[in-house]
C-alpha cells in the first residue's frame, strides 16, 4: 500500500520528483542501516527484541509522514521509519527471518519453504496494492483530497503494530544458542559472500530505478490514471508474484537454482524497459503484468542459495550482509531516479534499471554457475 501511494501522497503533499527521490532514498537508507545493526549484533541484542524494536521505530515513522508536509521532516520520518517504497518487504526484519527459515527444513525442503514465505508475502503485497484504492473511496464519501491520501498512511502504521504483537508471540527457541552469539565467519564462507554482495549491489542498484513508488509515479504522471486503477494493477502484479514463487521452486529442482535466477531475470528486465516506450497505460499494463510473471522468480531460488552456500551459524551474517548491500544500493538510486524523471525524461529510471538487471544477470551467471548447493552436487 505505502508502495504503490507514497509517491503520489508526496507529489501531492507538493514535493517535486528530486523531493520524492530523496524521501523514498532516505527509508531505503534507514532499513540498510537496521539491516547491519541486526548483521553485527541481532544474536546478541535478541532476533525477536530487535524485531519488535524494528515495528515500533516502523510505527513511529508511518505516523509522522501521514501529518507531515515539510520535505526534510518527511526524510527523516522516513529514514527513521525506515518507509518502504519498494513495495515489497525489503528490510532488516526480512533479513532476520529468512536467516530463521532454513533451520525449519532440510536441504531439500530449503526453496520450497522459502517460495512459501514468499507466497504468502505476495498475497500481503497483493492486498496493500487492493488498499492502495481507499483514497478514492474516501473521497467518494466526501473526505477532502490531501485526507484521504493521508488516512492510509495511518492504516500503514496499525498494520505495522499487528507485526509487533504477533512478534510478541515468537517462540524463545528462535534465538542464537549462547555459544553462537559471538560473529564467527569462515574464510570461504566469506569469500563466497562478498563476492555475491558485489553483484547483489549491481541488481539492487538496478531495483532502486524500478521502486513500486516510482514506477506508481510513473503511471501517475505519463499516463494520468488514479490511485484506485494503479493500485488494481499492482494487486494483479503481486499475484503474478506469488504464483511465480512457487514455479520457481519447481523450476529450480529441473534446472538448479542459479539457472532458475538468470533465466527468469533477463526476460522480466527486457519487458519492463519495453515499458517505458509503451504508448498507453493499457499496452503499459500488459507488459509490466509480464514482466511481474517473472522478476519474483529469482527471489527464493536467491534466498535458498545463500542460506545453502554458507554453514548454518553463519546464516544471519550471510543474510545480513547481502541484505545490506542491496538496501544500500537500493537507497542510493531513487534520488538519481527523481532527477532523471524531472530533468530528462518520465521513463529513463526503467531503462537504466532495466539495463543494470540484465549486466547483474550476466555476471552472476559467469561467477556462480558451478557453484552448486549441497541438493545439487
Amino acid at each position: 500500500m505505502a508502495g504503490v501511494l507514497l509517491g503520489i501522497y508526496l507529489a501531492r503533499v507538493g514535493l517535486d520528483a528530486t523531493h520524492i527521490g530523496f524521501v523514498i532514498a532516505a527509508g531505503l537508507a534507514g532499513g540498510a542501516v537496521a539491516t547491519l545493526l541486526a548483521t553485527l549484533h541481532g544474536d546478541r541484542f535478541g532476533r525477536r527484541q530487535l524485531l519488535m524494536v524494528i515495528a515500533l521505530l516502523g510505527v513511529a515513522g508511518g505516523a509522522v509522514v501521514a501529518f507531515a508536509t515539510d520535505p526534510w521532516v518527511l526524510v527523516a520520518a522516513s529514514f527513521l521509519g525506515m518507509m518502504n517504497g519498494m513495495g515489497r518487504d525489503r528490510g532488516a526484519a526480512l533479513a532476520i527471518e529468512q536467516s530463521l527459515l532454513p533451520s525449519t527444513t532440510g536441504d531439500a525442503g530449503r526453496t520450497r519453504v522459502v517460495a512459501w514465505y514468499s507466497v504468502l508475502q505476495d498475497s500481503g503485497h497483493a492486498l496493500g496494492s487492493l488498499f492502495a484504492g481507499l483514497p478514492q473511496l474516501l473521497r467518494m464519501r466526501g473526505v477532502g483530497d490531501l485526507t484521504a491520501l493521508r488516512m492510509p498512511f495511518a492504516f500503514y502504521g496499525l498494520l505495522i503494530l499487528a507485526t509487533l504483537l504477533l512478534y510478541l508471540r515468537l517462540s524463545p527457541a528462535l534465538e542464537a544458542a549462547p555459544q553462537a552469539r559471538t560473529l564467527s565467519v569462515s574464510p570461504e564462507s566469506r569469500k563466497v559472500v562478498l563476492k555475491i554482495s558485489a553483484l547483489f549491489t549491481i541488481d539492487a542498484l538496478g531495483g532502486g530505478f524500478l521502486t513500486t513508488a516510482l514506477i506508481s509515479y510513473f503511471f501517475f504522471k505519463r499516463f494520468h490514471v488514479e490511485e484506485g486503477v494503479i493500485g488494481l494493477l499492482f494487486f494483479f502484479a503481486r499475484v503474478a508474484n506469488a504464483f511465480s514463487h512457487l514455479g520457481a521452486a519447481w523450476l529450480a529442482r529441473r534446472i538448479g537454482l542459479v539457472n532458475t535466477m538468470v533465466f527468469t531475470h533477463v526476460p522480466s528486465s527486457i519487458l519492463l524497459a519495453t515499458v517505458a516506450f509503451a504508448p498507453t497505460f493499457p499496452i503499459a499494463a500488459v507488459l509490466f503484468l509480464l514482466r511481474e510473471g517473472l522478476v519474483e522468480m529469482d527471489v527464493p531460488t536467491r534466498t535458498s542459495y545463500v542460506m545453502a552456500v554458507v554453514k548454518p551459524e553463519e546464516r544471519l551474517y550471510a543474510s545480513g550482509v547481502t541484505s545490506i548491500v542491496r538496501m544500500g544500493a537500493w537507497a542510493v538510486a531513487p534520488s538519481f531516479a527523481g532527477l532523471f524523471m524531472q530533468g530528462v525524461s518520465m521513463g529513463m529510471p526503467l531503462f537504466i534499471g532495466s539495463s543494470l538487471k540484465i549486466l547483474y544477470d550476466v555476471l552472476l551467471f559467469r561467477a556462480f554457475k558451478h557453484v552448486k548447493p549441497p541438493e545439487e552436487r
